[in-house]
């Protein structure tokens, strides 16, 4: 176990299926207060039931929009009325799995599509962010640490919109890492390889995860509890004095 998160409050936006149940599962084992947020409210309560009953972590689930302003108030709101602090803030929160989006070249990407795809991979960010900034520089500390894609780092083809979103999620964090260096926050972000999250996934789904292992040097599939170590290490004492940088967790696909 990494020392140095039990108590700690950490929201994870997106919490309720995939790689967010894994990161508050995970949160959970350490001892930490857990918040699964999610646009989906019923998820979000079967993994904060699953964090009070499997781990030693208490857990509130909330349900957020995170494209929506003021549902991110409301967020950190109920956080700090039951917990009284935010220690850590995971924006997981995304459109990509458990919301479909369109995996086609540019020629067939909706504008509609683009513009919520965008509302929610950054625009999300910025929400959740500013939503919890006010708790975090009153106490002089936080951790804050967004989820990047392996697909931003190769410029993987079709899906143009999303790759783009996960593109930017690195400038953001590298900006406000520089604004928030005074306050004693730290910034980071995690690109993930094609990891299998999909919770049923089907065959075709399996296959293209399968086929992104020809290009690690690690040769397997990617399961969301491979990201589990470097999340947890990113919001313990441990990278205290470590901002602004993209960690990539992919079994060795982007070597940077």
């Amino acid at each position: 176990m990494i020392e140095g998160l039990q108590g700690k409050v950490v929201i994870v936006t997106g919490g309720g299926h995939g790689i967010g149940k894994a990161y508050c599962l995970g949160f959970g084992r350490a001892g930490a207060r857990v918040v699964p947020a999610d646009i989906d409210g019923p998820a979000a309560d079967r993994v904060a039931a699953e964090v009070s009953g499997k781990t030693e972590g208490k857990s509130l689930p909330v349900r957020v929009d995170v494209a929506n302003e003021e549902s991110t108030k409301q967020m950190a709101k109920a956080v700090l009325e039951r917990f009284g602090r935010i220690d850590v803030l995971v924006n997981n929160a995304a459109i990509f799995a458990t919301i479909p989006m369109n995996r086609g070249e540019i020629e067939s990407i909706n504008p509609e599509e683009w513009d919520r795809l965008m509302a929610v991979n950054l625009k999300g960010l910025f929400f959740c962010v500013r939503a919890v900034l006010p708790s975090m520089r009153a106490q002089k500390s936080g951790k804050i640490i967004n989820i990047s894609s392996g697909t931003a780092l190769t410029g993987s083809p079709g899906r143009i919109h999303y790759v783009t979103s996960k593109a930017g999620v690195i400038g953001f964090t590298r900006t406000l890492a520089r604004e928030l260096g005074d306050d004693n926050i730290q910034v980071n972000a995690i690109a993930p390889g094609s990891t299998l999250s999909e919770e049923n996934p089907s065959e075709e789904i399996i296959r293209m995860r399968q086929a992104r292992v020809r290009d690690r040097a690690l040769k397997r599939v990617q399961m969301p509890q491979d990201l589990v170590g470097a999340m947890l290490f990113l919001a313990s004492p441990l990278s205290d004095f470590i901002t602004g940088q993209t960690i990539a967790v992919d079994g060795g696909g982007a070597m940077l």
